[in-house]
């Protein structure tokens, strides 16, 4: 079974139709991984239709290189540099725009890549394994204060100052290189005390946190969704698949406060002017969360935790000064 076999896309079908594809459309698949929506899209456009994917894995990067299909193009891109790929492509407006935040189940399953508790493997986590720190080589600079602020505001790991003194005790005679060494270190420095999520392994949260620092995850989300957004012609759509609480918000809150008619500034809300004569928002939500059903669960367990999202493109114009979070 190859790699992509493994990968089983989420939410494949609620995604594609929360798109609302048209066959002649211009599609942007800003999280290839191993293609599975990708396809999909693909396998309803018409000859004239055209999909962009980006991804920063060259693992990515490889799958996409086996679709031969001239209404394809990939690009080895990072969520933030999304807009200067359409401008190189010479695409101003997009009829849809998918973004599927989870990691893949290939990355996950490859000991090297460093992202699994199951797997013994150098201590990477690196999307692009070209750019940035390793989280090993986080863990040896960070000071004590920045790995407990990571732990707990990725993690939401409330143990998040013992493991992070752990940690520092540990590098001060040899560094952590090795992901069976973190996981180790975490459950000495977790020890017996109740977490009230027993099912779960000690250093899960402790490899999240890392994995989102690492690779900037969370920035580069808040990034892309204005410069994907604006770029949706009026009917176009957004869909994101979100897989932990801290995308998930930043999505809501998005897509809230671009669906506002006052662009979500509350001294605008406050002012005596009718609704109908405030400024109109670009965004307006489509229908509420979705997550999988049971047999979805049942059948990829990974999916569990997945949150769709979906918002549409109004006509009206896309605000020079975007309202803040």
């Amino acid at each position: 079974m190859t790699a992509d076999a493994r990968h089983v896309p989420v939410l494949l079908e609620a995604a594609i139709d929360g798109l609302a594809l048209t066959g002649d459309g211009t599609y942007l698949d800003a999280t290839f991984g191993r293609g599975g929506h990708a396809r999909a899209i693909l396998a309803r456009l018409a000859p004239r239709g055209r999909l962009v994917a980006l991804d920063r894995d060259p693992d990515a990067a490889s799958a996409a290189a086996r679709i031969d299909d001239p209404r394809f193009t990939f690009r080895r891109a990072w969520f933030s540099e999304a807009a200067g790929v359409l401008d190189e492509l010479r695409i101003a407006t997009l009829d849809g725009a998918l973004l599927d935040l989870g990691t893949s189940s290939p990355q996950i399953d490859d000991p090297s890549r460093g992202f699994s508790l199951r797997f013994d493997g150098p201590l990477d986590m690196r999307m692009d394994p070209t750019r940035g720190e390793s989280a090993a080589e986080f863990l040896a600079r960070a000071p004590q204060r920045e790995l407990t602020e990571v732990l707990r505001d990725y993690g939401e790991e409330r143990l998040a100052r013992s493991i992070a003194a752990a940690i520092v005790a540990r590098r001060a005679s040899r560094p952590l290189v090795r992901t069976g060494e973190l996981r180790e270190l975490v459950a000495q420095a977790v020890g017996t005390r109740t977490r009230g999520d027993w099912h779960q392994d000690p250093a899960t949260r402790t490899f999240q946190a890392l994995r989102i620092a690492v690779n900037r995850e969370l920035a580069e989300l808040s990034l892309a969704l204005p410069a994907i957004a604006r770029r949706l012609r009026p009917g176009g759509r957004l869909a994101v698949i979100s897989f932990h609480s801290l995308e998930d918000r930043i999505v809501k809150q998005f897509v809230a406060r671009m669906s506002a008619p006052f662009g979500g500034d509350e001294r605008a809300a406050r002012l005596p002017i009718r609704a109908s004569e405030l400024p109109q928002p670009p965004l307006g939500a489509i229908g509420r969360a979705i997550k999988p059903g049971a047999a979805e669960v049942a059948a990829n367990p990974r999916s569990r935790s997945a949150v769709l999202r979906v918002a549409e493109r109004t006509g009206a114009a896309w605000p020079e000064r975007e309202p803040r979070a």
